[in-house]
Parts: C-alpha cells; sequence; structure tokens
C-alpha cells in the first residue's frame, strides 16, 4: 500500500510554518533569546514551548518501547483526530467509515471537515462486519476507525477481524486504545512495524490520571509522523501540560498500582451489579467503565442524578437500548452508587 497517494495533494505540497524555536534547536544554556517576541521577564511560562516535545517524547519511548520519530503529540486525542482527517480526507469528496455504537467525536469531526460518514454497525456482540466493511468502502474511503476497546461497549474487538481489516481495507486504518492500558488484550502497537496503513492513538487522560491536561498520543510510520509534523500547529502542547506529564510519567509505578485497583473495582462492582433485578444484562469490560441494560434507562439515569449519582446514559446509540455507562470509580464512590441502586 502507498501511503503517499492516499495524502491529499495540497497537504503533499503545503510549506510549513517554520517557529522560533524550529530555526534554533541548539543547547538553551546560557543562550539570550532575542529570537520569538516573548516576554523577556522569567516567570516559568514566559517562553514558547518545545514545539516538538523532546523530553516528553523521549519518556514516552522509554516507556512504550516507540521510537520518537512515531510518535506525535497532540492536544488531547481529538486535535490528533482532527489532524488525520485533514491528511488524507478530501473536503466534499471523501468518506470515513465508523462502527457504531462508539466514540461520537469521529463523526462530529468528521462534519466539521466535511467528509461524509459512511456507518456499518458492529454485530450484536459488539464485533466489526468485516464483510460489510469491505462490500460498503470505496476509492474514497480513506479512513476506517476501530475503537479497541470500544466506546461505550467496553469489549476490545477480535484480532483476527483487525488483522483482517488491516490487510484489506484500502485506506488508512486507525485503532483508537484510549482504553487499552484495562484490556488483557496487547495493544497494537506490538505490531506497528508490520502494517504501513495502521495509526494507532492513546492518552494520558484515562489510565494515566491526566485528563486535566489534555495530552493525545499518535504512534505510526515515520512517513506519516512527518507529514503530521508539517501540518500540526507549531505550539500545540503547551509548556504546563508538558512539564506535568514528563512529571507524572516518572510516577509511573503510581499509574500501575491505580490501574490494578480500578480492575479489582470493576470486578467488584460487576459482581454487585448482577443482584439489582432491574439490570438485565451486564456487557464484558476491558475498560475503566461498564455498559449495563435495564428495563428504563432514562428513568434509571433521573432517579441517579436524583441522588447525586451521575453516569451517561447511552440509550440513544446503535445497538444500546436502555443502556447505562457507568465508570469505575473509587471504592467509596462504588458503594455509594450500589447503595443507591438497591434503594431504586
Amino acid at each position: 500500500m502507498s501511503i503517499e497517494n492516499l495524502i491529499r495533494p495540497t497537504i503533499k505540497a503545503l510549506k510549513p510554518y517554520s517557529s522560533a524555536r524550529d530555526e534554533f534547536q541548539g543547547v538553551p544554556a546560557d543562550m539570550v533569546f532575542l529570537d520569538a517576541n516573548e516576554n523577556p521577564f522569567e516567570n516559568g511560562v514566559n517562553r514558547y514551548p518545545d514545539p516538538h516535545q523532546n523530553k516528553l517524547k523521549t519518556l514516552l519511548s522509554q516507556i512504550k518501547n516507540i521510537p520518537v520519530q512515531n510518535m506525535l503529540l497532540g492536544n488531547g486525542s481529538d486535535e490528533v483526530l482532527d489532524l488525520l482527517f485533514r491528511m488524507f480526507c478530501e473536503p466534499h469528496v471523501d468518506n470515513v467509515i465508523i462502527l457504531p455504537p462508539t466514540y461520537g467525536m469521529y463523526e462530529v469531526l468528521a462534519n466539521l471537515n466535511a467528509i461524509e460518514t459512511i456507518k456499518v454497525p458492529l454485530t450484536i456482540n459488539f464485533q466489526p462486519e468485516i464483510d460489510s466493511i469491505l462490500n460498503i468502502s470505496n476509492s474514497k474511503s480513506k479512513i476506517l476507525f476501530l475503537c479497541s476497546p470500544n466506546n461505550p461497549t467496553g469489549n476490545s474487538f477480535s484480532n483476527v477481524a483487525v488483522e483482517n481489516l488491516l490487510k484489506t481495507f484500502g485506506g488508512i486504518v486507525v485503532i483508537d486504545e484510549a482504553y487499552i492500558d484495562f484490556s488483557n488484550s496487547s495493544s497494537w502497537l506490538n505490531r506497528l512495524n508490520e502494517f504501513p496503513n495502521l495509526i494507532i492513538t492513546q492518552t494520558l487522560s484515562k489510565a494515566y490520571g491526566m485528563a486535566g491536561i489534555r495530552l493525545g498520543i499518535c504512534y505510526a510510520s515515520e512517513e506519516i509522523i512527518s507529514t503530521l509534523n508539517t501540518i500540526k500547529p507549531p505550539y500545540n502542547v503547551n509548556e504546563l501540560t508538558q512539564k506535568k506529564a514528563i512529571a507524572n510519567l516518572k510516577k509511573i509505578d503510581i499509574v500501575k498500582n491505580q490501574i490494578a485497583e480500578i480492575l479489582k473495582e470493576r470486578t467488584d462492582l460487576i459482581n454487585e451489579l448482577i443482584k439489582i433485578n432491574f439490570i438485565s444484562k451486564i456487557y464484558p469490560s476491558d475498560a475503566n467503565f461498564i455498559l449495563i441494560k435495564v428495563d428504563d434507562a432514562n428513568k434509571r439515569y433521573d432517579q441517579l442524578i436524583s441522588k447525586g449519582i451521575v453516569i451517561r446514559n447511552r440509550t440513544n446509540q446503535h445497538g444500546c437500548a436502555n443502556c447505562l455507562r457507568i465508570t469505575v470509580g473509587t471504592s467509596l464512590e462504588n458503594e455509594q452508587l450500589l447503595k443507591v441502586l438497591k434503594e431504586l
């Protein structure tokens, strides 16, 4: 597969903006910076941040065992996804394929970029319909979005199905692994070099507990990352985000302990939810949330809100009639939830 042929011609011809920090990449110690029209008075954030986030990427490279040149950082995963639309999809011409029920921002970003969205619903077991995807795709189908573990269903997609699609789909396959740290399944990062059309997105918002700093990560071939670097805003990841991410990633053992605690709480929560008489189904979860089917989702959602418990009502999503999505909280929060549920 030629990635070059999938990139929009206008993107290939683009001359990227060169920032002051792009032009000077030497060692900053003892240098006098009079090049970027910054306020010269030091306060910790008066200078522009590293546009390539080299210190942060180096640390992530050590944790994920992925070279820096295969990595792009963004202002949340949503910015990364938006850049992929701009790179591969011609407005009013191309289309992307999504598999509902799935993460809603794929369709929102498609609409923002004037790209047609083709929907191929998941099976009753929330797995990709491979034949349907391949039959409906055409020469203008540039991106296939696979969210695994999937949001809002919580399950991971079959490795056989994903590999089949990577080998047969004629465009880019984006695997959104926002919840991969909670899954027993291996990340597709382990096979990144096998598939030139594979792009993997991850985030520090979920397992790493840094939703507030907005940091998304894109892993792909050097060719794809190089092009993305030409179209991203020059200072898209701010200084405070970079510093906070570095500080927290150096405490990786704390993150691992929190993940273990969330997984334990997930199991305990499922064992108790089974006992609630108006819950008719609890779907398998590889994420830090649980999708449940109830007798009346709107009614139960309103009841929980009135008791001070906020969850997500997913009843309007395809295949999720009367379904509620519950994030796994702390032990105390989960106890509060269960107490309320048992009183309804």
